[in-house]
């Protein structure tokens, strides 16, 4: 993994202090490489050489590239490439006329967000839990300075190097494959805005994980938080016996008003509800690029407001508060 360009970007940066650690903890990731690393790789140097005539970062699906700018063999070879990478959870794309309809449509959650943010421009921003990266690009896309995601799966580490192949490595926009424990302590000198989306729940330790996005966040900066909530008070929050819409690794799903206290109690100023929507099964459903089951699969047939383990069914929540100036 070549990071020559992040590099450079951090040490002429004010997040330059992450460099004394980066290193290491990227070691550490690729130690405990997947079985699939090589073959997916293997798919990786297997693209054909495309040079696209344009790209659209703003579009409903990340667009680069049209079916003109390559013949029917490459395409061909393309496509082989980005089937051997499924599932494609995050996106949608669409690279030389191929379109990849992914398991979310991430660009909802995206129109969603947006309207809220007021601007990107110039700002340095992080996106934790980031998947293939399609957040990532429209951050770019919206103004951001530079975009930096993290996300501990290569399989996703390796969609998002595919795409930003043929976007153009010149682009400050760059995934590396950690966890949010990983984030530096900036000592407020950090990104000027966080984004921390689909990961709360699945955290032991929801309080730890906010702290440490508003520790990677300069003083005055923002979080934007989204996650599963319940309905209920401050005091309301369900903590799964097993599954969640078949999910093991789900911990808490807190009502709106105890996320609310949770941020205030950590210090976060200028608290606000900005979206509560229902995740639809238009939304969230399988496709022939993603595979396997999906949302439909995780709720009861008798009862689409539930789960099939019998608890409320998602509900999607988001949050935007600062730091402290």
């Amino acid at each position: 993994m070549d990071i020559t360009s992040l590099v450079a970007f951090l040490q002429s940066s004010r997040l330059a202090p992450w460099l004394d650690t980066l290193p290491m903890q990227l070691e550490a990731a690729f130690a405990a490489s997947h079985g699939r690393w090589q073959e997916w790789q293997g798919a990786l140097a297997t693209t054909p050489a495309l040079q696209p005539s344009h790209h659209n970062f703003n579009s409903s699906a990340v667009c680069i590239g049209s079916a003109d700018d390559a013949d029917e063999p490459a395409r061909t070879q393309l496509r082989q490439a980005l089937q051997t990478l499924i599932p494609w959870r995050k996106g949608p794309y669409e690279l030389f006329g191929i379109n990849i309809d992914t398991e979310w449509r991430s660009d909802w959650k995206w129109q969603r967000v947006f309207p809220h943010l007021g601007s990107l421009d110039g700002r340095l921003v992080l996106d934790v839990g980031c998947g293939s990266g399609y957040h990532l690009w429209r951050m770019y896309g919206a103004g951001a300075e530079a975009v930096i995601g993290v996300d501990p799966t290569l399989l996703f580490l390796t969609q998002f190097q595919l795409v930003k192949h043929y976007a153009g490595e010149q682009h400050p926009v760059w995934m590396l494959p950690l966890k949010s424990e990983d984030l530096p302590d900036l000592r407020q000198k950090g990104f000027d805005t966080v984004f921390s989306m689909g990961v709360l729940y699945h955290r032991r330790d929801p309080l730890g994980h906010l702290q440490e996005l508003r520790r990677a966040l300069r003083a005055g900066g923002e979080l934007v938080l989204e996650t599963l909530v319940v309905a209920g008070d401050e005091q309301t929050v369900l903590m799964p016996h097993d599954r969640y819409a078949k999910m093991r690794n789900v911990w808490f799903i807190p009502s709106v008003a105890m996320l609310e206290l949770w941020l205030q109690r950590l210090g976060f100023t200028h608290i606000r509800v900005v979206d509560v929507t229902p995740t639809s099964t238009e939304e969230q459903r399988c496709t022939d690029w993603s595979k396997g089951e999906s949302l439909a699969d995780f709720l009861d047939p008798a009862d689409s407001k539930r789960t099939i383990e019998g608890y409320p069914a998602p509900v999607r929540a988001t949050l935007m508060a600062n730091t402290p100036a």
